[in-house]
């Protein structure tokens, strides 16, 4: 122990200990297996955690004034269900079940840092005296819903349960996680975007295919020998380094890195419980000493968002985390009996080993547990898991120290402690400017519509049912932007599948309206582009098109429907508009709406349920400036009706805009929980004032054509039913003029104007795209106007 420790220092009555900790856990197949329900099992865990302290069961319920629980899967994004109900107050029903009545009820953030992150806060509130006992407690019952949730629903056990109690809830605190440029590129599920990390510390160092397979295989197959001997682990088999990376039938590839052996297993029915009080309180309720062990030093720590961090295959936080923790219990890393650190993938860990200098062969062990892939992955819960086992060694190692290392999201959140039976005061060391400095780094700027030569810094190759793979490759411009794309053709595909090192080859990428491509060779690329640009059609789905002389019209042909705009419409659009910049005869288009109702009321939700779905719509037509990467012609919306949300969009992304004069113009998408749409926001206020933008876009206020004209949102009126002869008269107009002269007018002008295109959209609409997704209240929006209610907004 260092000279600096703090073990002489005496406690004071307030000071946090931990005093009880407790596991649960049920097999499918094993004879005792009940399919328990999350809260049946949480509470189980927390009995045992209350026997545990060897104190009187009942008095310790009785005397909590916190219990806090950790997110379960089910609720852990706006996305997530529970497929046979659950709680609406989780702490309040586990704390229900055991007899106790707290004065407060916590629900703890999504992540795997969740665990250590609220230890951390409950000790806090204790030593501030705010709270005398308090419970951390958390439950994945993941086997129970695989096993019960496709039988018939009369046959189906619900879970759900209401208590009016008071809840405190951290949220879902996933923003930036799943960025929306990642989710373009399938860059979604954790196994994926953790073997992309997995593949850039590969490349960083080096190795081939078969020695970083056997590298993880070797450190996994430790922690499988400890979860041989865990009783509450999911898989109790060793299985040696051979083995774990041995693709086969039973262990087939995830991804091109990853076999089934080396992921997280989730398909558990796991709880564990820690149970902390002052001093105060341990020794009213005559808990021996024996059984304490107290938070020496702690850490929470986020990293930066995945896609800008320096560095792929390192995360400078999680390492800043353990030494802070470190530092704060004033031992070093060699003087630590125990460790776990997070294991939902290898590279959790070898980031780690790397920042720390710490050898994965290490004798002492790098799990307590066996390891998310092997004892199991009970979601966000794994972390108390650790602690009570970490809390359990140290019991039997009287001054000797302990950590838990945890992690959330893509090596995104992390927190740190460090425990010992050595008594020790309470301290606050704050990491706020720790913090700032590491937000303070460098990031990579992102490129959303790159175009030219770059390099591979990593990539994924994603295998599905069938064997099916699906790539994307993450890279470098020669001008140091990052990009994402997926490859072009099989031809790539085989490099990043078959090549010893795909990390570091050249390539070429290219932007597009649904995503980027890469390919081997700038040729590959102008070939399938080229071969792709579409000729018009005599029929479209959603749209219909007529010529005549140098004019295009295209009509949204969904009157039945308000010209509402589908996926179908979007592509349709896009697909006449690339035609229509490559047609040289044709000089100028007029868009407008079918009937006399409405231009477009903006998109057709009736097959959307969650933003995400809207948001990945192709919106390749007009959703930005329509001609951005083609030859600029004009055109024209003729509105002949009311144009709200995105059909708004599309007339503001046009080069004028006439209006018969009972055409209205609104912004409604707050009201279903969704912000507007990019080009609203970026040109609505250029064009009106941001006055009239803010009234618009806030209220949903409704202006006529009359206000329109006046504030300079469109530029002429016609009388009513008139709007689309009004657009051919102009277009008339500029037909009758040098075509080149107006294509190089509009080509100035797009670049000197502060009109949107799709490259300065895109990184806008990425950041609408990531602060949406993490929260409920866009698909409580619309499951409302599914259901014809008012929306429930909860603000998170």
């Amino acid at each position: 122990m260092s000279d600096n420790s703090p073990e002489s220092v005496p406690v004071s009555p307030s000071t946090p200990v931990l005093v009880g900790v407790g596991q649960a856990s049920e097999r499918p197949g094993d004879d005792e297996y009940q399919a328990r329900s999350a809260a049946d099992l949480a509470a189980d865990a927390v009995r045992a955690a209350l026997t545990d302290t060897t104190a009187d069961p009942a008095a310790l319920a009785a005397a909590l004034d916190i219990v806090a629980a950790v997110r379960a899967f089910d609720c852990s994004s706006p996305y997530a269900t529970a497929a046979l109900g659950a709680p609406d107050n989780v702490p309040r029903a586990i704390a229900r079940r055991i007899g106790a009545d707290p004065a407060r009820a916590i629900l703890g953030p999504t992540g795997g840092q969740s665990p250590q992150q609220l230890l951390n806060e409950l000790c806090g509130e204790i030593a501030e005296g705010r709270c005398g006992a308090a419970v951390l407690v958390g439950a994945e019952t993941i086997s129970t819903v695989r096993q019960l949730a496709g039988l018939p629903p009369a046959e189906r056990p619900d879970f759900t349960e209401h208590d009016d109690g008071p809840l405190e809830d951290r949220g879902y605190a996933i923003e930036g996680m799943t960025p929306f440029y990642a989710v373009r590129h399938h860059l979604v599920e954790p196994a994926v975007s953790y073997a992309m990390l997995e593949n850039a510390r590969r490349g960083r160092r080096g190795d081939s295919r078969a020695d970083y397979a056997r590298a993880m295989g070797e450190l996994f197959g430790r922690f499988s020998a400890v979860a041989a001997g865990n009783p509450h682990a999911a898989a109790p088999i060793e299985r040696d380094a051979g083995e774990l990376v041995r693709v086969d039938e039973r262990n087939r590839l995830i991804t091109d890195i990853y076999p089934r052996f080396l992921v997280a297993r989730d398909q558990v029915n796991q709880a564990a419980a820690v149970l902390m009080t002052s001093t105060e309180t341990a020794d009213r309720l005559g808990i021996p000493q024996s059984r304490r062990v107290y938070l020496h030093g702690y850490a929470d720590l986020a990293e930066r968002e995945l896609l800008v961090r320096p560095e792929l295959d390192r995360s400078p936080a999680a390492v800043a985390a353990v030494r802070h923790a470190l530092d704060m219990a004033a031992v070093g890393l060699d003087e630590l009996a125990t460790l776990d650190l997070y294991s939902c993938f290898p590279i959790a860990v070898f980031n780690l080993c790397d920042g720390l200098g710490l050898d994965p062969a290490d004798p002492r062990g790098l799990t307590v547990t066996g390891g998310l892939p092997f004892f199991g992955g009970p979601g966000n819960n794994y972390s108390t898991h650790a602690i009570a086992e970490t809390v359990a060694r140290l019991r039997d190692r009287p001054g000797e120290f302990g950590l838990v290392a945890a992690n959330g999201g893509v090596l995104s959140k992390h927190s740190a402690g460090v425990y010992s039976t050595t008594p020790v005061p309470w301290r606050v060391r704050s990491t706020k400017s720790l913090q700032a400095e590491l937000n303070d780094a460098a990031g990579v700027p992102l490129a959303y519509r790159p175009d030219g030569w770059g390099t591979v810094e990593s990539f994924v190759v994603r295998y599905g049912s069938g064997g099916a793979a699906r790539a994307t490759v993450v890279g470098r411009l020669d001008d140091g932007r990052r990009f994402l794309a997926t490859p072009l053709d099989a031809a790539t595909t085989a490099v990043l599948t078959e090549a010893e090192q795909p990390v570091g080859r050249r390539v070429f990428v290219r932007g597009g309206d649904t995503g980027n491509l890469v390919a081997l060779t700038r040729e590959a690329m102008d070939t399938a582009l080229a071969q792709g640009v579409p000729t018009l059609r005599d029929e479209y789905g959603t749209v219909s098109i007529a010529t005549s002389g140098h004019v295009l019209e295209v009509t949204i042909d969904r009157a039945d429907d308000d010209n509402t705009l589908t996926g179908d419409t979007y592509r349709e659009l896009g697909e006449i508009l690339t035609a229509f910049a490559h047609d040289d005869d044709l000089r100028v288009a007029i868009l407008t709406g079918a009937g006399s109702e409405a231009f477009s009321l903006g998109a057709d939700l009736r097959g959307i349920r969650s933003p995400l779905q809207l948001m990945l719509q192709p919106h390749n037509g007009f959703d930005a400036s329509p001609l951005d990467a083609t030859p600029a012609k004009p055109v024209i919306a003729a509105i002949n009706g009311r144009a709200d949300g995105d059909g708004l969009a599309l007339a503001l992304s046009c080069h004028l805009c006439v209006a018969d004069e009972t055409a209205t113009f609104a912004v409604p998408d707050t009201a279903l929980g969704l912000p507007p749409s990019t080009t609203i926001l970026l040109r609505l206020p250029d064009l009106v004032g941001r006055a009239l933008a803010h009234d618009m876009i806030l209220t949903g206020r409704r202006i006529d054509a009359t206000e329109a004209l006046t504030a300079g949102l469109i530029t002429r009126t016609a009388p009513q039913g008139k709007a689309l002869d009004l657009a051919r008269e102009m277009a008339a107009d500029i037909v009758a003029r040098s075509p080149i002269a107006t294509r190089t007018a509009l080509a100035f002008l797009a670049h000197t104007t502060s009109v949107p295109n799709r490259e300065t959209t895109a990184p806008h609409t990425a950041t609408l795209a990531d602060a949406l997704v993490a929260h409920r209240d866009p698909l409580d929006g619309l499951n409302a106007y599914h259901q014809g209610r008012k929306p429930h907004w909860r603000n998170a």
